[in-house]
């Protein structure tokens, strides 16, 4: 089959590959970067364990073509923040008991700190809208909107994990694909 170059930065470190044009980009993050991290869930971007940043924004990276992130900038969950240095939000799920098997805690992670990227002070309301397209079939959700709230500085004196930015149109709209416009 006919390869196709893909020239991206994935955690600040440029890659170009050749690859198939229908590869996604969850597998070749997974299986050609080896940043397995972001997890395969259902294949249908109903789960949302597969969730990245492409260029600042979440995305379901199971319905992103690799070719469609070619030039762009993606952030997975190990460009987050790392074992020594936890990521704010990382450091919220942690404290809060955000997790139990941990399947769903990537996507979660990076769908979050989206939402404070978009809104940085969002209501108990809005997380919840925000992450509707992320699903765990282990917790009751209220840890991690805890987690969430208390990254944002609702729930501690923990930092908070809003970076500098303006928030976007609709800061508690789910994440949407939002790729090759």
């Amino acid at each position: 089959m006919a390869q196709t170059r893909v020239r991206l930065q994935v955690n600040g470190t440029d890659h170009d590959l050749e690859v198939e044009p229908r590869l996604l980009l969850v597998h070749l993050l997974r299986d050609k970067l080896g940043l397995t991290g972001t997890h395969v869930g259902c294949d249908t971007s109903n789960c949302g364990a597969c969730t990245v940043h492409l260029d600042g924004r979440a995305v379901k990276s199971c319905t992103v073509l690799a070719a469609q992130a070619d030039g762009a900038q993606v952030t997975t969950i190990e460009g987050l923040g790392s074992e020594d240095a936890l990521h704010p939000m990382q450091e919220a799920f942690w404290a809060n008991h955000g997790l139990q098997c941990g399947y769903c805690t990537p996507g979660m992670i990076m769908a979050a700190t989206d939402l404070l990227n978009r809104n940085p002070d969002p209501t108990e309301e809005q997380v919840r809208t925000a992450l509707e397209g992320n699903l765990c079939r282990c917790t009751g959700y209220h840890n991690i909107v805890r987690a969430v709230l208390d990254a944002a500085g609702k729930g501690g004196e923990r930092e908070s994990a809003r970076p500098p930015g303006p928030p976007a149109e609709d800061p508690a709209a789910p994440i949407t694909q939002q790729v090759g416009a």
